[in-house]
């Protein structure tokens, strides 16, 4: 029924091509690859609100990992390759209006790029530049009139009759390896607080201050802090170098005996800028940044 719709339907997609060996790039561009795909199945009438809705989530998405050097690209078929698209100007043409006049009316400045929409349809493609190598695509939404006829799906509409919906085809982050590789490479694998696999390593001196350090390690996993414990018999310069530039944790907790004996702390951030806090107070910071995931 129209009433059911728009239907939306996302997973976690494993996909598998056979991609050229020449065009293989790490986790940029393999062979196997997951997706945060989806499928969202609507009337003609609400497509312009649901391509409305999936702009909104691909840049509000893009401001929490700021991502702001980006360009959005319309992407058509080439008329003259029959082979490529799926053979109906009809269908073509009606498509590809209805996105550029979705577009247009969102105030989204596209540029239009022929030869780069999927078979079955036009596609609206955010493209980023990486540190290294060409431009790719990240996020897509994708307009198709073509496999919801070929599947023979259809919905009973207000009047009675029995209609053909439309699908929207959306990746909001697109292929996850791919968004790791673009973040990793941007960042240089300084993750901001609230994305970093390791938000605080705590760095015992020696081994007097080790049950302290056990004790603050304790205290930010209960507060939901993603902590590690450098308990290896090294010396502090050293765990402060494998911190800082190997695992490259936005705080480092440096707790020797004056912190012990005081009950605080001495953090370093990544820029080797060094304040004494208290417990207390430094977990009101850590969480703080990851609750509002500050850069």
């Amino acid at each position: 029924s129209y009433r059911d719709l728009p239907m939306r339907i996302g997973e976690i997609a494993h996909d598998f091509r056979y991609e050229s060996s020449g065009t293989l790039k790490g986790i940029e561009r393999g062979r196997h690859f997951c997706q945060n795909d989806a499928h969202l199945f609507c009337t003609p009438e609400q497509i312009k609100s649901e391509v409305a809705d999936v702009c909104n989530l691909i840049f509000e998405t893009y401001k929490d990992f700021n991502i702001t050097d980006y360009r959005c690209v319309l992407s058509l078929r080439d008329p003259a390759d029959k082979k490529k698209y799926h053979d109906d100007d009809a269908m073509w043409n009606h498509a590809e209006n209805a996105l550029r006049e979705v577009l247009t009316e969102l105030g989204i400045h596209f540029t239009e790029e022929i030869g780069e929409a999927a078979f079955y349809g036009p596609k609206l493609d955010v493209n980023v530049k990486p540190a290294v190598g060409a431009e790719y695509t990240l996020s897509t939404c994708q307009l198709d009139f073509c496999l919801p006829a070929k599947f023979h799906l259809t919905y009973v509409d207000k009047d009675g009759t029995e209609k053909t919906p439309v699908v929207l085809h959306r990746a909001i982050l697109g292929s996850l390896d791919r968004f790791m590789a673009y973040l990793i490479e941007e960042t240089k694998g300084k993750f901001p607080t609230w994305l970093a696999p390791v938000q605080v390593k705590v760095l015992p001196v020696s081994e007097k201050t080790l049950e302290y350090s056990e004790a603050i390690t304790e205290k930010l996993v209960e507060a939901g802090i993603r902590v590690a414990l450098d308990d290896d018999n090294q010396k502090i310069g050293y765990k402060i170098r494998a911190a800082q530039q190997v695992d490259r944790v936005p705080y480092m907790l440096v707790l020797g005996a004056k912190e012990a004996e005081a009950g605080n702390l001495s953090v370093r951030d990544r820029k080797g800028e060094t304040t004494t806090m208290g417990v207390d107070e430094f977990i009101a910071k850590v969480t703080a940044e990851i609750k509002n995931r500050s850069l």
